[in-house]
């Protein structure tokens, strides 16, 4: 499928740079080496804006994350309603189809993604009590105007991404207490290669039975194996529509769904578009989340190395 996308609004700049197609990108980057067991990603958004400019989007995210918005009043659907919030931190559970969402002014979100499969021992839920859901602080026994405190909006990317990194070592109760789950990594890595792979091969790939993955997957994804695997092919599909995946794995993308009504099937009822809407439509919040998925999707599968120079940048 051919790619036109839209202008970027001329209103939005981004600090975190553009894609080769020009759509805005984050600062994010793999965490430092003694978070990494539990942190799969590390961002930074920075967005200026006029302060009445309100931007219609959606988030689509296949991992919870640690979510301090700094700066803009943003509002979201979530599963219980409607959820409206200025500056604010919050947990943002995994999401089984594309979240509306909008903010009004200049942004920044700064933020950590979590890995799957991990939990407290204390406090362990299931992930699908956070499906779709965006859960305060406050909920979860953080508090967040101490971590709200540690971070100043005016503040360069990666001076940002520095005083999460201490406050997710040093002002996080309870991460002592984390434990991980490797089936669930595993699982992750090998959604990321494949995703059109079937449940029963990945299975044989853990060694474990059927009902065992589907249980463990139920457990720290909030969905079902195969409902994951459906959610990475589409991700990845929208990844490319939107200029911000591998090119080279065009082909191969395509090649996971039978055929162009299965394509079309699926991305509309995950995505609430067409393919052809998706890259008709301009989509900046989501772009910015699916590229930084793509950059940790491509580094879990040793494609590229941190640091080195993205293929859509």
């Amino acid at each position: 499928m051919k790619r036109r996308l839209p202008a970027v609004d001329p209103a939005l700049a981004s600090r975190g740079g553009a894609s080769r197609d020009g759509q805005p990108l984050s600062y994010n980057r793999v965490p430092a080496p003694d978070l990494a067991h539990w942190i799969g990603r590390i961002y930074v958004t920075i967005i200026d804006a006029p302060d009445d400019h309100c931007l219609e989007c959606g988030l689509f995210n296949d991992a919870p994350v640690l979510r301090l918005q700094l700066k803009g009043k943003w509002a979201a659907r979530v599963r219980e309603g409607q959820w409206d919030e200025g500056p604010s931190a919050c947990f943002s559970g995994p999401h089984s189809r594309r979240m509306p969402v909008s903010v009004t002014g200049s942004f920044v979100s700064v933020g950590a993604v979590i890995r799957p499969g991990v939990s407290r021992r204390r406090r362990a839920r299931a992930m699908g009590d956070y499906l779709d859901r965006i859960v305060p602080f406050e909920e979860e026994g953080f508090d967040a105007e101490a971590v709200l405190a540690r971070l100043d909006p005016r503040a360069p990317a990666e001076e940002l991404a520095l005083a999460l990194e201490n406050w997710l070592r040093s002002g996080l109760p309870g991460s002592e207490d984390f434990v991980i789950d490797p089936l669930a990594q595993r699982f992750e890595v090998l959604a990321f290669a494949d995703p059109s792979e079937s449940v029963a091969a990945i299975a044989r790939r853990c060694d474990v039975e059927v009902r065992t993955l589907e249980r463990i997957v139920r457990r720290d994804f909030g969905l079902t194996p195969k409902q994951v695997l459906r959610r990475a092919r589409a991700l990845d599909m929208a990844s490319h529509l939107r200029g911000v995946a591998d090119q080279g794995e065009a082909d191969d993308l395509m090649l996971r769904y039978y055929d162009q009504s299965h394509l079309i099937r699926d991305f509309t009822e995950l995505f609430g578009m067409s393919p052809r809407q998706f890259v008709e439509t301009p989509q900046p919040i989501l772009t910015l989340t699916l590229e930084a998925r793509q950059a940790h999707r491509l580094e879990m599968m040793e494609r590229l190395t941190p640091g080195q120079s993205r293929p859509w940048v």
